[in-house]
C-alpha cells in the first residue's frame, strides 16, 4: 500500500494547525517536523517523524518521534544508521550520491531520497536497486502532480511520497491519489444465447500505450448492465502481425468500461483518455488511449446471459481475426461463437448517466 509522509517544516504558522489537522483526517501514514513540539500532540494513528536539520547529531532521546530521520553524505553515514532503526535522508545530485542512495534502500528501514535534476532515471535506478529489500523508500514530491508520476516510476514507484503542503486541500488530494488504486472485479460466466450476422456498421479498435498480457482485454457492451471481455491483439493471426497493445472492441455507440466505475462509449474515446485493462481473474489496471480507430465494417451480434439472467450485448466487427475471453482465459474467435459457449463478461447494477453510475429507473433493449 502506497502512503504519505506531509511534511510540516516550513508551512507558514497560520496555516500549520490546518495541515496537521487534515494529515490526521486524511490518515496520512506520517507528519515529518523538525520541532518535537508538533509531533507531541498527534494521535498513535500518524508516525511522528523527526527530520533533523543537516549537522545536528542524533539525540539520545528522540522527544516523543516514532522515527529520525538523519542527513547523510558519505556511506559511513549509512552504515551507522544499521540496526538503529533511523531513516536516512539523500539528496541525489550526482553520481556518487545516486550510489549511497541505492546503498541506504538496500540497507535500512527507511529511506527519504530527494532529486536536485528533473529526470526520473536516478529514481528508476534507487527504485530498481531496492527491489529486493525490506526497506521502504520514500520520495520527496514538490506538488501533488509529481507525486501522480512518481508513483508510476518502473510501474512499482516509490514505496511513498514526502510531500511539503501549501494548503490542508494539497494533503487531501495527495492521500486520494494514493487510494486511487483499480480495484479488481468480479466477473462472471456469460452463456452465449445467440450470434446473428447484423450488416454493415461502424466499429472502433482502441490502441493503447501499454501492453496487453495473452488473457488481458477490455469490457466491452451495448448495455450499461453487462459487459464482455473483448481480447487484445496478443495472440497470433494469419496474414498479419500481433498488435499487442490494440483491441478491436466493438460498435461506436458500445459502453466500455473505465477506471473508477466510469463508463464512455466507444465513439468518445480520444489520445490521452483511459479505459480499464482487465485480465481472467478480474485483475485490473489503467491503461492510457493512444488513439480510437473509428471504420466502416460488417457487424456481429453477440447474445449472451448471466447465471441470474442478465441479457449481455456485444456488437462487434464481423470477423474471424476479433476475439473475446472465455474462463480461464481462453481465446474465441467470434465468427466461431455458438449458442452454449461461454464468455467471461461483467455484470453491473448501477444504470448510467453520462457515464457515471446512478440509481435511477432505466430500460436499454
Amino acid at each position: 500500500m502506497k502512503f504519505a509522509w506531509i511534511d510540516v517544516r516550513h508551512v507558514p504558522q497560520d496555516r500549520l494547525e490546518g495541515v496537521v489537522d487534515a494529515a490526521v483526517h486524511a490518515r496520512a501514514r506520517a507528519v515529518v517536523a523538525a520541532d518535537p513540539a508538533v509531533l507531541v500532540t498527534l494521535p498513535p494513528t500518524v508516525t511522528k517523524v523527526l527530520f533533523l536539520p543537516d549537522g545536528t547529531p542524533p539525540p539520545e532521546d528522540d522527544g516523543g518521534a516514532d522515527l529520525v530521520a538523519v542527513v547523510v553524505h558519505d556511506e559511513d553515514g549509512v552504515h551507522a544508521l544499521r540496526g538503529t532503526g533511523r531513516a536516512a535522508f539523500v539528496e541525489v545530485r550526482d553520481d556518487r550520491t545516486l550510489r549511497l542512495a541505492c546503498l541506504a534502500a538496500v540497507e535500512l528501514p527507511h529511506t527519504v531520497v530527494s532529486f536536485t535534476d528533473p529526470t526520473k532515471i536516478p529514481l528508476e535506478i534507487v527504485i530498481a536497486a531496492a527491489d529486493r529489500a525490506s526497506g521502504e523508500l520514500i520520495c520527496v514530491c514538490a506538488d501533488v502532480e509529481e507525486a501522480g508520476i512518481v508513483l508510476d516510476v518502473l510501474e512499482h514507484g516509490s514505496d511513498g511520497v514526502m510531500m511539503a503542503p501549501r494548503t490542508a486541500d494539497d494533503v487531501f488530494a495527495v492521500v486520494r491519489l494514493l487510494e486511487a488504486g483499480s480495484a479488481p472485479l468480479q466477473l462472471t460466466t456469460l452463456t452465449v444465447e445467440s450470434v446473428v450476422h447484423s450488416g454493415r456498421g461502424d466499429r472502433v479498435c482502441v490502441d493503447t500505450c501499454s501492453h496487453f498480457e495473452e488473457d488481458e482485454g477490455i469490457l466491452v457492451g451495448s448495455f450499461s448492465t453487462g459487459f464482455i471481455l473483448c481480447c487484445s491483439e496478443t495472440h497470433p493471426l494469419p496474414y498479419m502481425p500481433t498488435r499487442p497493445f490494440r483491441v478491436n472492441a466493438g460498435a461506436l455507440h458500445s459502453y466500455v468500461l473505465g477506471p473508477e466505475n466510469r463508463t464512455n462509449y466507444l465513439s468518445e474515446l480520444r489520445s490521452g483518455g483511459s479505459v480499464l485493462a482487465v485480465n481472467s481473474e478480474g485483475r485490473t489496471r489503467k491503461v492510457v488511449v493512444g488513439r480510437a480507430k473509428l471504420e466502416t465494417r460488417p457487424l456481429l451480434t453477440i447474445t449472451a446471459h448471466s447465471p441470474e439472467g442478465v441479457v449481455v450485448t456485444l456488437i462487434v466487427q464481423d470477423d474471424w481475426h476479433v476475439r473475446v475471453l472465455g474462463p480461464g482465459g481462453k481465446v474465441l474467435n467470434v465468427t466461431e461463437l455458438e449458442s452454449g459457449h461461454e464468455l467471461l463478461g461483467y455484470v453491473a447494477t448501477d444504470q448510467r448517466h453520462v457515464g457515471f453510475p446512478i440509481g435511477e429507473f432505466c430500460r436499454e433493449s
